[in-house]
């Protein structure tokens, strides 16, 4: 079925406030099979000329120095076919700007909100009547911050509470709600305390709506070690959270780990998928090309959207021409 302005993904967004966030997606799937998301943004940036390996800001960075450069980012994941961008925010924080830009808090604050306003002017730019593409803020975890690869452990969550992880998360998620972000992304959440915290979190912001992916150790484990189950558990406790699932994790983990949390029905919730392509991270080297090729394949993309995904796209090393051949095979157009 074709777009219409009726039920474009934003109009259909606006209508949470009255609807279930499972009648919302079904909806949304029902109008327009699942809603691509982009891929990875510092990706894409690095693929044409930004330095941003060893950055502690990572693509954070240009919404201080190159702007622009986001902007054309946002647009290329644009043409390749994405109904979802997402900012450029993800290691985005008050005290990461202050500490790394010697910037003041005001400012700090203002970069953190152009990261919406650059997304939302890209869209405007690129909007037809037939498609208005929403714009996520993205939010990664505390680990971010640290820039010493524990979005992927979750070890420092032994060491703070829910209420420590809600403060530090609540100025970052104020400044993307009051910036007028479609949704919030919390992204990358690698330990069941954290996903407290957010879960929490969003109840101070009732206005706002939000999926919530985890990075995973394996088929059935997030980073922290906790069953991908019982996060499940924690995300239901929401009622503003449109989907849950993963994220940068290895394509070819995502079926089981969404098999291991059972059915949608019980769960009541969509799943969102955007795992990375299946190569190495090395954290003094990279990403390591040679010895294991890629697992990407928008094939398997069928098989999530069987097992209930509303939300598909790509993590790191997922390019746009990735997600025009996710579109190509999920939408053919």
């Amino acid at each position: 079925m074709k777009s219409s302005a009726k039920n474009s993904p934003v109009n259909l967004l606006i209508k949470c406030c009255s609807m279930g966030s499972s009648a919302l997606l079904t909806q949304m799937v029902n109008d327009e099979g699942p809603l691509i998301l982009d891929g990875g943004l510092a990706t894409d940036l690095e693929a044409h000329g930004a330095k941003l390996q060893g950055d502690p800001l990572w693509s954070a960075r240009l919404l201080h120095t190159a702007p622009q450069a986001i902007r054309d980012a946002h647009y290329r994941f644009l043409l390749s076919g994405a109904d979802v961008i997402t900012t450029a925010t993800y290691q985005a924080s008050i005290p990461g700007f202050i500490s790394h830009l010697e910037v003041s808090a005001e400012r700090a604050r203002e970069l953190l909100m152009s990261g919406v306003h650059l997304a939302k002017e890209t869209v405007k730019r690129f909007e037809s009547g037939k498609r208005r593409p929403l714009v996520a803020g993205s939010v990664g975890p505390y680990g971010a911050f640290l820039h010493d690869g524990s979005e992927y452990t979750g070890a420092y969550a032994e060491q703070m509470s829910v209420e420590e992880l809600k403060v530090w998360h609540r100025p970052q998620v104020d400044c993307l709600a009051a910036a007028g972000v479609d949704l919030i992304a919390f992204e990358t959440i690698p330990s069941i305390k954290e996903a407290e915290a957010v879960v929490e979190l969003l109840r101070e912001f009732p206005n706002s709506k939000a999926w919530l992916s985890f990075s995973c150790k394996d088929e059935k484990r997030i980073s922290d070690g906790s069953l991908f189950a019982d996060a499940m558990r924690v995300a239901k406790r929401s009622t503003q959270l449109l989907a849950v699932g993963v994220n940068c994790c290895p394509p070819d983990v995502v079926e089981s780990l969404l098999d291991s949390a059972g059915p949608l029905h019980v769960s009541n919730m969509s799943w969102v998928v955007y795992p990375n392509s299946g190569e190495e991270w090395d954290t003094e080297r990279g990403w390591q090309t040679s010895g294991k090729p890629s697992g990407w394949t928008p094939d398997l993309s069928h098989m999530w959207v069987k097992q209930g995904a509303a939300l598909i796209g790509g993590c790191c090393r997922i390019g746009p021409a990735h997600i025009a051949e996710l579109r190509q095979q999920l939408k053919g157009r």
